[in-house]
């Protein structure tokens, strides 16, 4: 899977895959854009989201809507994030108490299985960067 991000302005970059699809991300606030740990945060929220959908689609309906938020926790003047929050929002009301307390530890069990974001968050990894030290573009 080949990804990018390329700068399209002052504090503005596109980020791209190859099936097309594109996400704007800027700096905190930046209007129309979300910043890179704002990316993160919606990461472990829409991994939540896609892996636990059959689950609760199939226990309260194919047409079913629900939202998943989430938050983090940054300390003050921190480039890191403490924690990440990811609570989910579903009208169970449809369901009995005991059909309820088994969906919310299927989505919890299918989370800590598939959801590659939150597994991968949770363990750490190395991230590495490279850097051209010889000329890449053309100087003009």
């Amino acid at each position: 899977m080949s990804l990018e991000v390329q700068r399209d302005g002052e504090h503005r970059f596109i980020g791209r895959n190859e099936r097309g699809a594109e996400v704007v991300i800027g700096r905190k606030g930046a209007e129309g854009a979300f910043s890179p740990a704002e990316l993160l945060q919606i990461a472990a929220a829409g991994c939540s989201a896609v892996t636990a959908e059959n689950l609760i689609t199939r226990r309260i309906g194919e047409d079913s809507k629900f939202r998943v938020g989430v938050t983090a926790d940054r300390r003050e003047g921190a480039s890191e994030l403490d924690a990440v929050h990811v609570a989910f929002d579903v009208d169970v009301s449809s369901l009995a108490a005991a059909d309820r307390e088994a969906l919310a530890v299927a989505v919890d069990r299918a989370i800590e299985r598939l959801c590659t974001v939150s597994r991968t968050l949770k363990k750490g990894i190395p991230v590495t960067e490279t850097f051209p030290v010889t000329e890449t573009f053309p100087v003009e």
